[in-house]
């Protein structure tokens, strides 16, 4: 974009925000003759009227609103790119893409919207599926602002933030055969299993889990979506190793039996993701403080209440069990 065209930009956004010509050039610190100059020479650059009079005011035409919607918000994150320091929630106009899964919407998604729709009206925030783009493309060419969710990465670009460890458990419904007793690992080889793959593939962490002891499971179904799983428990006899966050609502209304595996899940971490040339950026950091609290809140509360209604599956007659039935397999 030419130079002239920006400055005819900066212009006419002043006086569509100031939706005067007077106002416009204060705004600008320019002469009202400079201001209309300036809009003479919109006219004829874009062959439209832009603003007629309305009394002693103006009013933009269609063309005029429908190019104000397309360039408000990139004009705002410029003056923010140059001038980090004036972000004020209260007052921004701006959006943020975050790739994230349906689990992390759900558990930010409501006390974020509490908090903007309180302290910063005009943010908008929009989720994009982690199932269609690669993260680190995706910051790299900043088709998006955040990643949340995403596994911790080292690169000397991207910056990551730790949020917290996810906990893997075994639901499958209160009346299925397997929820009368403590889940043996016999018994759960024995099972059909159900996976949240968002790829497609049909491995997941259990099944590398299994195989270091030389083990392997039935994935008899798979789905692409953490919402589905609840739904396929509670109507069939297929149990699910999860994150106990993506089924929260269910495991403690008590419509899920949650047991701990009974074999042993590698530790993940789960965090921010970002790239460094916005470490500055000001209305990102806002964002990021934003999320990780209410993210950090709700991982706090999930543990403490999945600690008690969890059935614990470390117990001594258990774990003999579990070693007699490995020692027949090998």
């Amino acid at each position: 974009m030419r130079q002239q065209d920006l400055n005819l930009l900066m212009v006419f956004d002043a006086i569509m925000t100031e939706g005067a010509i007077t106002r416009a050039a204060t705004r600008l610190a320019m002469t009202q003759p400079a201001v209309s100059n300036a809009l003479s020479r919109m006219r004829v650059a874009w062959k439209d009227e832009l603003f007629v009079k309305d009394g002693r005011g103006i009013q933009p035409t269609a063309f005029a609103q429908d190019l104000w919607r397309q360039i408000r918000d990139p004009l705002r994150q410029l003056e923010e790119a140059v001038d980090p320091g004036q972000f004020d929630p209260t007052t921004a106009k701006r959006t943020f893409r975050v790739v994230t899964s349906d689990v992390m919407v759900n558990i930010a998604w409501g006390a974020l919207r509490q908090h903007i729709e309180q302290f910063a009206p005009n943010i908008n925030i929009h989720a994009i599926p982690n199932t269609i783009v690669n993260n680190q493309s995706a910051l790299n060419d900043a088709e998006v602002d955040i990643v949340l969710g995403g596994q911790m990465a080292v690169s000397n670009v991207i910056r990551t933030e730790f949020l917290f460890s996810p906990r893997y458990v075994c639901v499958m419904r209160p009346e299925h055969p397997l929820a009368k007793k403590a889940l043996s690992l016999e018994d759960f080889i024995a099972a059909e299993h159900l996976l949240v793959s968002m790829s497609g593939d049909t491995t997941g962490i259990t099944d590398t889990s299994l195989l270091k002891i030389g083990l392997s499971r039935r994935v008899a179904m798979s789905v692409n979506h953490f919402s589905a799983v609840a739904p396929l428990l509670k109507s069939s006899d297929l149990i699910c190793v999860v994150p106990s966050m993506a089924i929260e609502r269910e495991i403690f209304n008590g419509e899920l039996a949650v047991y701990e595996t009974p074999i042993e899940m590698p530790p993940t971490q789960l965090g921010m993701l970002w790239h460094k040339r916005q470490d500055n950026d000001q209305g990102l950091i806002w964002l990021r403080n934003l999320l990780g609290k209410v993210i950090r809140e709700h991982s706090n509360d999930h543990f403490a209440r999945l600690s008690r209604c969890c059935r614990k599956g470390a117990c001594p007659e258990l774990q003999q069990a579990n070693a007699e039935f490995l020692s027949q397999v090998r």
